[in-house]
């Protein structure tokens, strides 16, 4: 008697919380996880939204969500001018930090919806589960977009040049190789970091929300309101903090080789660069 109790008072001991994405089933040999499903909604949702905002922008300002929307893009495009220095590649690399932003604030805001998380379960599992609740699916997140930061900096300057700008020195001297090798390992902790900070954030909200919930019982969506709105929040500050850090990342890079470039030009006598530019 005395053991079923205590094993009654164990199972109803906390709230179910998880961390780990759960498996729903396999297509091929692909396994497809609860993250991996709502990814694909929410993207279907996000790309169907943007597209309606994008036919209903007129020249004069709207209100309602469409101005959340303009707002948003002009926020983020106005970061990159800052960062970069030039309006113009602002404009062409305000596509690929935008649907980073935009990508990131939908799903972690589609995540806090009723439904997602225990409402809905198949083997034991959410059906429903937020992607940037999976460590896998900001890992992913932070791998494209380093990825993207590197491609654009190497356009910008060349491969050769990229490259060189984190062997700062003569490359004669084994101090120049072993700080370089540091500064590129440095590009991979970047990722990490990327991902851990966007996966934690998310997931703890997510734990203090189920917590509250358990804790207020009956009460719980009055235990847990407060927290689901200091979520929505965390949600939008960290999209603009994961866009803000690679935007900073590839403005260190392109003024990184463009200063190179201008010291090398200074570094030649006046006569030799009038010379030059007068063939």
């Amino acid at each position: 008697m005395l053991n079923s109790l205590l094993n009654r008072f164990a199972v109803d001991s906390g709230p179910v919380v998880h961390i780990t994405p759960g498996i729903l089933t396999t297509f091929h040999g692909f396994v497809i996880t609860n993250s991996m499903l709502y990814a694909w909604i929410c993207s279907t949702l996000i790309v169907v939204v943007l597209i309606w905002v994008a036919h209903s922008i007129t020249t004069r300002p709207k209100g309602g969500f469409i101005q959340i929307i303009e707002v948003g893009v002009e926020f983020i495009t106005n970061l990159i001018d800052s960062s970069i220095g030039d309006r113009k590649k602002a404009l062409k690399y305000a596509p690929m930090f935008l649907t980073f932003f935009f990508f990131i604030a939908f799903s972690n805001l589609l995540g806090l919806l009723p439904g997602v998380g225990e409402a809905f379960t198949l083997h034991g599992s959410p059906v429903f589960r937020a992607f940037t609740a999976d460590l896998n699916g900001t890992l992913a997140a932070a791998v494209v977009a380093m990825f993207y930061v590197q491609y654009y900096a190497v356009r910008e300057s060349g491969f050769r040049k990229h490259i060189r700008h984190y062997f700062n020195g003569s490359l004669k001297s084994p101090i120049t190789i072993l700080l370089g090798l540091f500064e590129i390992l440095g590009e991979f902790i970047r990722v990490i970091s990327l991902a851990l900070r966007l996966f934690l954030n998310v997931a703890i909200g997510e734990i203090i929300i189920a917590v509250f919930a358990y804790l207020g019982k009956i009460a719980a969506p009055l235990t847990s309101l407060p927290f689901v709105f200091l979520e929505l929040f965390v949600g939008v500050l960290q999209a603009y903090i994961f866009t803000m850090l690679i935007i900073m990342y590839l403005a260190v890079a392109i003024k990184h080789d463009h200063e190179e470039d201008t010291l090398d030009h200074e570094s030649v006598p006046e006569s030799i660069q009038l010379q030059e530019q007068h063939g």
